[in-house]
């Protein structure tokens, strides 16, 4: 007789735990609202993937590309520009982009060239901020 009520308590609780646990699962509009404050405030994006002002980032060109204003003083390999990320990078899916923040490394196994940082990104916090990327609009040219 324990046996059968432990056994039905412990079904119970491994039911209310996953059931717990889906409930923790973000919304898209979570996903998105985290990835556009990790974006805009942690991961320095707008700092080269949008255009400058004297004042500062371009908001209203946010991650349209731009070229960049700074470059180092010794030769190193160095992007002149830093390619628009709006809607997701072109020749990523949203999936390949996350990956990308997580390790560093493009889909095509290159490596981006600096002032690019080679971030390792959680898995969380690189859909986030691809997700969110994913909902900016591009422009066309």
């Amino acid at each position: 007789m324990h046996r059968m009520v432990f056994s039905v308590v412990a079904l119970a609780l491994l039911a209310a735990c996953a059931q717990q646990q889906q409930a923790q699962e973000p919304t898209r509009e979570e996903l998105v609202a985290r990835g556009e404050y990790l974006v805009n405030n942690i991961g320095g994006c707008n700092d080269c993937h949008t255009p400058m002002t004297p004042t500062g980032p371009d908001m209203a060109h946010a991650l349209q590309g731009a070229t960049l204003i700074f470059a180092p003083t010794i030769p190193i390999p160095w992007a002149p520009v830093a390619p628009s990320i709006a809607g997701i990078p072109s020749g990523y899916t949203e999936a390949q982009f996350a990956a990308f923040l997580q390790t560093g490394v493009k889909p095509d196994g290159s490596s981006p060239r600096p002032p690019m940082p080679a971030f390792r990104l959680n898995e969380d916090d690189a859909e986030a901020m691809a997700a969110y990327i994913a909902t900016v609009p591009r422009e066309t040219p």
